[in-house]
């Protein structure tokens, strides 16, 4: 099947690798940009299949005629790579609320708009998939990534309630966690907070250390993430949660155990809180 796939964020990073893997598959690529400059560069990776899309994803009135145009001009939507996104380091009593603010605009908010502009299109054809880019760092948290953890989590979230909400549509929802993978994200693209509190000096100064070493040497290769975004894509029983990276797995298993060693060791406590006659969802 050849899609028409609409990716948020491809000047860079893993946004660039998907659409640059969906372009070289033969299929047509809508690519979300913040710089008119970058448009003729990204159209120029394969003419004709590449279309690049002025629009930050913050702009939420120019969102929906966006996506019609996109309907009306280049051909029906099938897939939504809800990709675009930005990390932000930084203990959090050092992180201000406006940069907190900003970092849910991008990463939670614009995900939101982005996704309810294009579902009536996928709902009315009772077909799509909606793919959230999220990361391990939405299935078990990090210190010094407060901010940013939180949107991820959040976007989790979102997407499995939104999974079964529509699933009689015939419309998918998969979450894709990277672990850490080589591209700007840990460098240049990241945010960083002020350091401003000497208690926290034991705690930040490795981890932003760290990281600024980690990046440019990640494990994830980016290119076979594009390709396993086409594999999701390409399957008819797409999984809900795909991880991506040998860290991914190995981090977020390892929290999940701890989660439920600690459940079980609490369990008497926990399920002392009920009524007898109480009524469950679910």
């Amino acid at each position: 099947m050849t899609h028409t796939i609409l990716i948020s964020g491809v000047s860079g990073g893993l946004g660039r690798s998907f659409a640059t893997a969906a372009l070289d598959a033969g299929h047509t690529v809508v690519g979300t940009l913040r710089k008119s400059e970058q448009v003729a560069e990204f159209e120029a990776l394969a003419p004709g299949r590449a279309h690049g899309l002025l629009l930050d994803v913050t702009d939420t009135p120019a969102i929906a005629p966006a996506i019609e145009r996109i309907e009306r001009e280049i051909g029906p939507i099938t897939a939504l790579v809800n990709n675009a996104g930005y990390g932000v380091e930084g203990a959090f009593e050092e992180t201000s609320l406006d940069t907190v603010r900003e970092q849910f605009e991008v990463n939670v908010f614009g995900v939101i708009e982005l996704t309810r502009a294009v579902l009536p299109y996928l709902r009315s054809r009772r077909a799509g998939h909606v793919v959230f880019i999220t990361s391990m760092g939405g299935l078990r948290a990090f210190p010094g990534l407060t901010a940013y953890n939180s949107t991820k989590y959040a976007v989790e979230g979102l997407a499995d309630a939104l999974r079964p909400e529509i699933a009689g549509f015939g419309i998918h929802v998969t979450s894709i966690e990277p672990g850490g993978f080589r591209t700007n994200w840990a460098g240049s693209s990241m945010t960083r907070a002020p350091r401003s509190i000497e208690d926290y000096n034991s705690v930040m100064d490795p981890i932003r250390e760290g990281r600024l070493k980690m990046s440019g040497n990640q494990i994830g290769n980016p290119d076979a993430a594009g390709l396993a975004l086409l594999t999701v894509l390409d399957s008819k029983t797409p999984p809900a949660h795909l991880m991506l990276g040998s860290d991914a797995l190995r981090l977020v298993g390892e929290a999940r155990s701890a989660f439920d060693s600690e459940a079980e060791a609490w369990r008497e406590v926990s399920l002392s809180t009920d009524f007898e006659d109480g009524i469950t969802l679910g």
